[in-house]
């Protein structure tokens, strides 16, 4: 069985299902980790790139599992998985997979963006998707792995706990509601480095000033005071 590195051993902990599909699958290791070990009964591979298709192919060989090659949710039939993850994307190219077959989209997603998570849990607050756990890796990157459950059209119960300590929906969005309310001292660690950094810099772009912004008020907030 391929070995998987803390990323993927991390997302592997928040998957088990019947069917799951992998999209971007690594080579299938996730796939074949999943599958050795009970989690799932049958896995999917996605490849958009012959390579990679033929690489998963040959991992995934002898197991219950099948490689396809397409874009995305393109080669998913409605209604046939339990569960779906998409790893190592920025987060406007996972939104741009999620939303262009919403129709066969599972109840369970798990999804590892490497950049512009804020756009993935906006995508889920708009899509009827709890954001039912967060988790990130630890080590000098931090990687942050996003489970995500159908629930319908109500605003996901996270965000309400952060409105009754009074914190900004837009900063749950930014910084993952489930960290600020653990109050994440890793997090917390990272962003008084970040924002000794911006502080430091003579000129910000409108971006960056409106992050330090955003840093600022969150870390002046009572709820991280008092840890």
């Amino acid at each position: 069985m391929p070995r998987l590195d803390d990323r993927l051993k991390l997302v592997a902990s928040l998957i088990r299902g019947t069917t799951h599909a992998d999209i971007g699958s690594d080579h299938g290791h996730l796939l074949a980790a999943l599958l050795a070990t009970g989690r799932i009964q049958r896995g999917i591979a996605v490849e958009n790139k012959p390579q990679p298709h033929r690489n998963s192919t040959a991992t995934l060989e002898g197991l219950n599992a099948e490689v396809r090659l397409g874009d995305g949710l393109n080669v998913i039939q409605e209604n046939e998985l339990d569960s779906l993850s998409i790893c190592g994307m920025g987060g406007q190219s996972i939104v741009r997979i999620l939303t262009n077959h919403s129709d066969r989209l599972p109840d369970q997603l798990i999804l590892q963006p490497n950049k512009a998570i804020g756009s993935v849990r906006q995508w889920a607050l708009n899509n009827g998707y709890w954001l039912v756990d967060e988790q990130c890796t630890a080590g000098t990157r931090r990687f942050e792995v996003l489970l995500l459950k159908r629930s319908g059209t109500t605003l996901d119960p996270v965000y309400r706990q952060l409105a009754s300590l009074r914190v900004e929906e837009s900063l749950g969005l930014m910084f993952g509601p489930w960290f600020l309310l653990r109050r994440d001292v890793d997090l917390q660690q990272r962003l008084e480095e970040e924002q000794r950094y911006l502080q430091a810099k003579q000129k910000l772009t409108a971006p960056s000033r409106q992050r330090l912004e955003a840093i600022d008020r969150l870390l002046s907030h009572d709820h991280f005071l008092s840890r």
